[in-house]
């Protein structure tokens, strides 16, 4: 395996890099400061105009819709030549969406692009690669332990031409966003299948649709994320046609696993840039306060950290990177401990990279003048979000443990 970058990622890099200095970066602040203005006026709700400018010009330099290797839709990119990338747009809180890479969008145009047909993909796919709509993705639910997806027990039933839908989701991401007009929702059709594996479909569900409702934004550590944020949702007899049905009953945890694999690693890329970033602020404090007479990089315990922060973050991007190219070589499904072991190992590392630059900047560190304290949120977070480290450790185990009974 070769992990060293091509001429063409060599120079996606060195763009993406500058337009990270000119105009992301410096626009942070901005992009917060509007949020915080439509907070006061009553509604963080609003799409935020500086993003708006952000994505205009990331289109016009042709840094748009980086990811989908394998599709006449993306930028050509292998897993492998995306991951530096992404890792990339990681650094910042407000990149991703700029260049239409962030998350949940990214996977449900995954999804659309492998699993939807002509008309669904040129009804919901095409303006969200426009970035002239957002999406959200329907699984998660507070009445059971939907880290086992086979739990959910949200019901689609067949009534004539049309499906009824019945259920209460949480963590919705990107349902408060205005700009949210699809759902990608999971639910069984079939919940008396002997196959708990086939009870389960997924079906298009348009925001807009009588009966779906908005019960409350969820905070994540205080944060709400507005204006995209987490939503609970009730659907009460809610109909969509038959033909909103994803590839067909009973597929729809075949399309979750499918769905997830590229979901998973996306974050993980995004974890390492955030962690690199982490890195650097905590260098630069280190360097530039003094407690006690000297320097705080002088101070064994900070070098320690600095040194192991360094070592843990090119441990997950080398792990990353490997399941990057057998995703790309040998597909999601072969790739699949590779895929669940970086989903353990990158929210850790983060999390404590993080942590080690919170306590290098003393009190700033947990407040929103650094943004440390957002990015530790995110990072924990990330722990539970597309399955817990439990699950993804236990089919580690299961996987590992095979290779021996298949030996005896």
């Amino acid at each position: 395996m070769d992990f060293s970058y091509s001429p063409k990622v060599q120079d996606l890099q060195k763009r993406l890099g500058a337009f990270m200095e000119e105009h992301i970066y410096p626009n942070e602040a901005t992009y917060h400061d509007e949020v915080e203005a439509n907070r006061a006026a009553g509604n963080p709700w609003v799409p935020t105009r500086v993003m708006e400018r952000l994505k205009e010009k990331a289109r016009e330099q042709g840094l748009w819709n980086l990811f989908l290797p394998e599709s006449k839709y993306g930028a050509g990119l292998t897993n492998l030549e995306y991951a530096p990338l992404c890792e990339i747009m990681g650094r910042s809180h407000i990149a991703p969406e700029a260049f239409n890479c962030s998350a949940p969008d990214t996977g449900n145009m995954e999804t659309l692009v492998r699993y939807a047909n002509e008309e669904q993909q040129r009804q919901w796919l095409l303006p969200l690669l426009d970035g002239k709509i957002r999406s959200a993705f329907a699984m998660t639910e507070p009445a059971v332990a939907s880290s086992d997806a086979t739990n959910i027990e949200a019901r689609i039933e067949r009534d004539g031409d049309e499906y009824v839908i019945n259920a209460r989701k949480w963590w919705t991401s990107g349902a408060p966003d205005p700009r949210c007009e699809i759902l990608i929702f999971m639910g069984k059709t079939d919940p008396d299948n002997p196959s708990r594996h086939s009870q389960q479909s997924m079906i298009l569900v348009p925001m807009k649709t009588p009966g779906v409702r908005m019960e409350r934004p969820l905070n994540v550590f205080g944060y709400d994320h507005a204006p995209h944020g987490h939503g609970e949702m009730s659907f009460e007899n809610v109909r969509v046609p038959v033909t909103n049905v994803l590839l067909g009953e009973g597929r729809g945890f075949e399309i979750a696993q499918g769905r997830l694999g590229p979901g998973r690693i996306h974050h993980c890329m995004r974890l390492i840039g955030l962690a690199e970033r982490a890195l650097e602020l905590m260098c630069r404090r280190a360097l530039s306060r003094r407690p006690f007479g000297r320097p705080l990089s002088d101070q064994g315990v900070t070098r320690e950290r600095i040194a192991n922060a360094r070592i843990l973050i090119d441990q997950a991007r080398f792990l990353v990177l490997n399941a990057a190219w057998m995703m790309d070589t040998v597909g999601n499904k072969v790739a699949k401990k590779e895929i669940a072991m970086i989903k353990v190992a990158a929210p850790t590392m983060a999390c404590q990279v993080i942590d080690w630059a919170i306590q290098a900047h003393g009190g700033g560190g947990v407040c929103d003048d650094f943004p440390l304290a957002a990015a530790y949120a995110q990072a924990r977070t990330l722990r539970f979000a597309d399955g817990p480290d439990e699950v993804h450790r236990n089919q580690i185990g299961k996987l590992e443990l095979e290779r021996y009974m298949t030996a005896r």
